[in-house]
């Protein structure tokens, strides 16, 4: 089952990564002072997860493909990782669209 895990990065911040069935991060936040927010970020990518116009997708410097997700009001709530191609990039897409809306949520910050 995929899930959100929230983990809290040495800076003191808190982050979640969206992990497919195969285990593997297929969508990684900013950092988040608090949990609460950060728990508001993972009902944000839930909420436009589904909404075509919600993800920009960029190419890099070094040549290969990301994409963001954004909110209504244009923040980035979460980024992917690099892909070698433009049809990885939209694998990637259609994995966060199957994946976020009923993700659930591990808890691995208080560990």
């Amino acid at each position: 089952m995929s899930k959100f895990v929230i983990i809290l990065r040495k800076n003191g911040e808190f982050q979640f990564d969206l992990k497919a069935n195969n285990g593997q991060t297929i969508l990684t936040s900013e950092g988040y002072k608090a949990k609460t927010a950060c728990l508001n970020g993972i009902e944000s990518v839930k909420t436009n997860s589904s909404q075509d116009n919600r993800y920009d997708k960029k190419t890099s410097s070094n040549g290969k493909y990301y994409f963001n997700l954004k909110a209504a009001n244009g923040q980035v709530i979460g980024s992917s990782e690099m892909y070698e191609s433009l049809s990885g990039m939209s694998n990637g897409i259609d994995s966060v669209k199957k994946n976020a809306p009923t993700a659930t949520i591990e808890d691995s910050s208080e560990l």
